[in-house]
């Protein structure tokens, strides 16, 4: 029995010659699986929230689809490829501070988190960090690959959070904007699992020339 093993292909960089491997391969297969369980997570979760009326039985389920939200984000944090160093540090750093706050919210909370956080809007002056490390992936994609909607979810997020937390929207617009926030996350998701894999690595003379900075 024979085993075929898939050579390193060159590829021409800025600063030169740089190849990929199967661990670079292997590396943006697991960015974009925490990408694709963080989007359906989040899926779920605004499904039964939208959806469904009775919430006393839904609350409960929103806080473990939070904490598969939170490890799927944070698995794309660690392999996802950002020249911008500095960036990259801040975005797992939102992220840290995100997933700290919703552990403390929900321990020392009588209520479900998604209840207590939205009945207390301060809240997402803490755990609102990992929405905002997502909203670094989302603006990261719509300056390296032009995607359409991460274009609307780099402001849709921020303005959501923040007109909940100013209390200048109403329920209907916010369940609007969820709604959007949903369907394109979703639509994100699923081009990311069939986008060619070597434009996710990115040109890694830059990554070897900024090491050496």
């Amino acid at each position: 029995m024979t085993t075929t093993e898939t050579r390193p292909q060159i590829y021409q960089g800025q600063f030169g010659q740089f190849e990929i491997n199967e661990e670079d391969r292997q590396g943006v297969i697991v960015y974009r699986g925490g990408l694709v369980l963080a989007a359906l997570s989040f899926t779920l979760s605004s499904l039964l929230i939208l959806l469904i009326e009775s919430k006393e039985i839904i609350l409960p389920l929103l806080t473990p689809l939070f904490a598969l939200f939170a490890v799927g984000l944070g698995i794309s944090l660690l392999t996802i490829h950002i020249y911008f160093i500095p960036l990259h540090r801040v975005l797992k750093v939102f992220w840290l501070i995100g997933v700290i706050s919703a552990i403390v919210l929900a321990s020392q909370s009588q209520d479900p988190l998604a209840l207590f956080v939205y009945n207390q809007p301060l809240t997402l002056l803490g755990i609102g960090f990992i929405f905002a490390a997502l909203t670094g992936i989302y603006f990261k994609e719509a300056f390296c690959f032009n995607r359409l909607e991460t274009k609307f979810l780099t402001p849709l997020v921020p303005f959501l959070l923040l007109g909940h937390l100013m209390g200048m929207l109403p329920v209907m617009a916010e369940q609007i904007l969820l709604a959007a926030w949903t369907v394109l996350f979703m639509i994100f998701a699923v081009r990311k699992v069939i986008q060619p894999i070597p434009p996710d690595i990115g040109d890694k003379s830059v990554f070897a020339y900024l090491k050496q900075k």
